[in-house]
Formats: C-alpha cells, structure tokens, sequence
C-alpha cells in the first residue's frame, strides 16, 4: 500500500480510526501519510471465493458488481434529496438478498427488480428514473402509467409510525337547543 498522494510507502502511513461497514463485512480505515500529512481512506474486505454471476439479457455473463448497483442508484438519485447512505444501505440488501437466494448465477430482471422495489420506498422520482431504464419503456403512456401506479401506491401507504387500529366515526353535529317539533313542543 502507498499514499495515493506522495506515493510515500506502508511504513510511513498512520491509521487514525477503524470502524466496521456494509454490515460487519468491511473495515474502513481512515489514515494519514506521515510525508506528506495528507488523510485518506481504506477498505478492507474479506475475498469471497464464491462469487455470484449476473446474467444480462443479451445472454452475457458479467461477475458481481456491487459497484454497478450504486452507479445506478446515483443516477436515478441525481439533484434529489437522498442522502448518500440511504443508496448504500439499498446497495448492502439488494446485495445480501441476491448472495442469500442465490448460489452462483442471478438474472439482471432480478437485481433490477430488487433494487426498484426498495427505491420506490425512498424516492418517488428516482423509482420513475430508475425504473424508466430498467424496464425500458418503449412509449411516453408506458411511463406515463407506471408514475400514475407510483401516485396510486403512495395514497395507499400508512403515514409513518402506527397506523389507527379503528376509525372515529364523523361526529354528528348538536344543537344548542330544545329540539323542537311542528306543534311548538319540546
């Protein structure tokens, strides 16, 4: 390992702090060059021998990307509020349901699909953006449509938090009053 900056080498590098991430399976480290007093970041992670493939549908056959899956998000998250570490935490499931459900190969439909849906939940737009893309629309009402079944899917969803067990009925109003009748009774 060499300082990307002075190119100084391992011994005249300084860890400053370690801290685990993506879920326990990386360490980032944070280090300085002693030459140069610059800071930069490291990761470590464990090689998996086993290594899924995903399966385009031209029929190609790429290896696993995690990278890949946080290009796009990115994309689709362009100039919208979504903080960084909500697409790395979409990167780290869509990853961990792939490698738990799948032992060697994974059709891309499927990465695609997994992503979409746990998008959906953050960003309306970015869905829109990402599933424009990843479903390849092929007219304006296609896209149309699916904005219209995002808008129909958000009035359904429950507000955050719990949701009411039961409804109150609407109050029926009162007077201040004796009711009375025709005949002037009370």
């Amino acid at each position: 390992m060499h300082c990307p900056f002075c190119n100084a080498d391992k011994e005249s590098l300084k860890v400053i702090d370690s801290r685990t991430c993506e879920g326990g399976r990386a360490i980032r480290r944070r280090r300085e060059c002693l030459h140069c007093s610059k800071r930069f970041t490291t990761y470590e992670r464990i090689e998996e021998n086993v290594k899924v493939t995903v399966i385009k549908r031209d029929g190609r056959r790429l290896p696993w990307d995690r990278q890949r899956i946080l290009s796009g998000l990115e994309r689709a998250c362009f100039k919208r509020p979504v903080a960084e570490s909500e697409l790395i935490r979409i990167a780290d499931e869509v990853e961990d349901e792939i490698f738990k459900n799948f032992d060697r190969e994974v059709p891309t439909g499927t990465v695609g699909q997994l992503v979409a849906d746990k998008l959906r939940r953050v960003d309306q737009v970015a869905y829109v953006r990402f599933a424009s893309v990843y479903r390849q629309f092929k007219t304006l009402e296609e896209l149309v449509e699916e904005a219209q079944a995002v808008i129909a899917a958000k009035r359904f969803e429950d507000p955050p938090g719990q949701g009411k067990l039961f409804i109150e009925p609407a109050a029926v109003p009162r007077s201040n009053g004796p009711v009375r009748t025709k005949r002037g009774e009370a």
